[in-house]
This record gives structure tokens, sequence and C-alpha cells, in this order.
């Protein structure tokens, strides 16, 4: 596991073994690849990029061509244990809806976002005066596949205003785990959501 990225690895610790997962814009498969491998789960993703499937399907993955903005209707209520959207949300055109799907298919979601508040990209916007391209987004502002730049800050705002639970979160910097402040010092942030908190009422 030596040679798995630092947020692979993170989600890799929050995954029962054995487990059902879809993973909501899955890319090229990588996670899902290891996550199969390392944790044997049952796998599934959906992506919308023919390429990125192709290169699931050779990888010998379960992974469906479709876009995750026009919703889930195909998976019963709570029908994976986990789904998860890493790097994906702030891709979609309909982050709240697709949120919502999210938690209706699975019992626990796993979010992964890049952090836009990072110090590498404030240094950037205020010093430099242009659009941040760090690790965690990697992309020149004229072909970035993101829609919302938001920080962990913004996430963890909107989940207490949409009263979604966060189970638990983790953050992923340079050298590996930030415990300390880290919407200034963590590239990443992982959440653990499980619905909203009115559910259950």
């Amino acid at each position: 596991m030596d040679l798995v990225k630092p947020d692979y690895q993170a989600i890799l610790q929050l995954i029962t073994p054995g487990s059902s997962v879809l993973d909501l814009g899955c890319g090229s498969g990588d996670l899902l690849a290891i996550l199969e491998r390392e944790k044997k789960v049952r796998g599934q993703g959906i992506e919308v990029d023919d390429k990125a499937v192709f290169d699931c399907v050779t990888k010998g993955l379960n992974v469906f061509h479709s876009d995750i903005d026009t919703g889930l209707s195909e998976y019963g209520d709570k029908s994976f244990e986990y789904v998860i959207m890493h790097m994906t949300l702030q891709q979609v055109k309909k982050p709240d809806f697709v949120l919502i799907e999210a938690m209706r298919v699975g019992k626990k979601v796993i979010i992964g976002i890049p952090n836009f508040a990072h110090i590498n990209a404030r240094f950037q916007i205020f010093f430099k005066g242009r659009t941040p391209v760090t690790p965690a987004l990697p992309y020149e502002w004229h072909d970035t596949p993101n829609l919302h730049f938001l920080s962990i800050l913004d996430f963890e705002e909107y989940c207490d205003r949409q009263k979604i639970r966060i189970e638990g979160a983790h953050f992923i910097g340079i050298r590996g785990r930030v415990k300390i402040l880290p919407n200034l010092f963590a590239q990443t942030g992982i959440f653990v959501i499980s619905g909203q908190k009115d559910e259950q009422h």
C-alpha cells in the first residue's frame, strides 16, 4: 500500500472489507481497482467520459457509462453500503441533487474534495493574481472540469445548513495527514456523511 496515494489510503481505511461500493465519477477506475484488490469490495462505477469508461473496462471493472447529474433512479434506496464521490462533487452541474441521490442510494457516502482555500492556492491568488494550480487543483482555468470551487470550510458549512450528518473527516496535505488548521494546510478533505439529520423523524 506504500505506492497508494494518501487520499486513496484514507478512503481505503474507511471501507469495510467485502462491502458493496458505488463509485460516482470513477474516472479511469484507479480507486475502484485498489478497493477491489485491497478490500475485496463488490464494486461498481459510473462515469460519463467515454475514454475513462474504456480504461475501466480494460482493468476488468464493472463501470456504466452515465451522467450522475441525471440521477441514480436505477438504484434502490440504501442499495450500497458505500457511495464514493472522490474529486467529483466540484465537477457536477447539480451538486445538491447528486448529493441527495448519493445519500439515498448509499448507507454511507464518502466525499473527497479539493480544498480551494489551501495555502498554496491563496498564495497564487494573492501574490501572482492567477487562478491557482496545485496538486489537488491541477488544471489551468481554460481546461478545468471543475465547475465549483469550494473549501473544506465551505463544505462543512454547507452540510450544517442542509442538516447533513458528517460522521468523520480526514484531511490530506502535501506530507500526509493534516490535523491543525485543515482549511489552510490540507489540499484534500475527505468526509463521511450518512444522510440528513431529520431523516429518522
